[in-house]
């Protein structure tokens, strides 16, 4: 028995040490898009995020086509590539106007969306505990942005809408787990994200500098090995065990946006991304706890 819980804490701490990785994997993503400012339009810098992230998919390419989608998966690949597309060039849009801590904080409400997602549109059960952890991580959202009592800008507002595209794209890969592998999972929605952004971005088009491909090509590399280490975290331990890890993202945010950026240290922002991540870690627990099937995605599971 003692052999037993010593394995499990071993894998649990284990979980935890990835998850803590991945935090640090996308807060560099967060970090060097900050960093790289305004010059590049929102829309073209997503859109080389992601096209020059497509040389990282190459290992992937051989599982791909022995796994082509059928005609009903394509269609909703499609779907979730035009919603990720919507939800990326508004990330990037937000993240270059508003407080890194912000951003970190309001992408937490990501998961309660894909909750009010999954019982509207999926029928999922809506248990009172639920609801009710709904409402903590609604006054966290308040709390963050606080309309009424400070000015809310326009990238608080793109940053809402963001975390609302990113559920939706998470509820339509919800539908098609199980129905492919992983790797045409991956591989389709990057394709149809670039080739999404494609139009937007030669729309009005800035021509990078040498600097700017490589921030965007590391940007790249830092959100597929925060996906990678995130992968490891959930074959480590439960998600119950591992979400709370991801609130440090929230704090070195909020140290990196003060030291480097010359941000304000807002209190009110890590009280409710406090409440937000309390609430999504008490929704994946109480799932382990009946042991359904988990609905609830981590924070990291819903990023870009």
């Amino acid at each position: 028995m003692n052999e037993k819980l010593t394995k499990q804490n071993s894998q649990n701490l284990t979980g935890v040490f990835w998850m803590i990785l991945t935090g640090i994997f996308f807060l560099g993503v967060t970090a060097l898009v900050k960093f790289m400012g305004t010059r590049i339009p929102a829309a073209e810098a997503a859109f080389l995020r992601y096209a020059l992230g497509l040389v990282l998919l190459l290992p992937m390419l051989k599982d791909f086509f022995h796994n082509l989608p059928n005609r009903e998966l394509s269609i909703l690949f499609a779907a979730r590539g035009v919603v990720h597309t919507v939800g990326v060039v508004l990330w990037f849009f937000a993240m270059s106007r508003i407080p890194l801590a912000d951003v970190t904080a309001m992408n937490y409400m990501s998961p309660v969306y894909v909750t009010l997602g999954a019982a509207i549109f999926l029928g999922e059960s809506l248990a009172l505990r639920r609801i009710l952890a709904v409402l903590v991580a609604i006054v966290g959202a308040f709390l963050i942005v606080r309309p009424g009592f400070r000015e809310v800008s326009i990238g608080h507002v793109a940053m809402i809408f963001t975390a609302l595209f990113f559920a939706s794209s998470y509820l339509i890969a919800k539908h098609t787990s199980g129905k492919t592998s992983a790797s045409v999972v991956v591989v389709m929605l990057s394709i149809y994200v670039t080739i999404g952004l494609a139009p937007l971005a030669f729309l009005n088009w800035v021509t990078p500098t040498l600097i700017e491909l490589m921030i965007l090509f590391a940007v790249a590399c830092f959100a597929t090995a925060g996906h990678y280490t995130m992968t490891l975290a959930f074959a480590a331990a439960p998600i119950s065990v591992t979400q709370p890890a991801t609130f440090l993202q929230l704090i070195w945010a909020v140290l990196v946006g003060s030291v480097i950026f010359g941000e304000d240290i807002d209190l009110y922002v890590i009280g409710g991304g406090g409440l937000i991540l309390c609430s999504i870690t008490f929704m994946s627990w109480r799932e382990a706890v009946i042991k359904r099937k988990a609905m609830t995605p981590t924070v990291a599971q819903t990023k870009v």
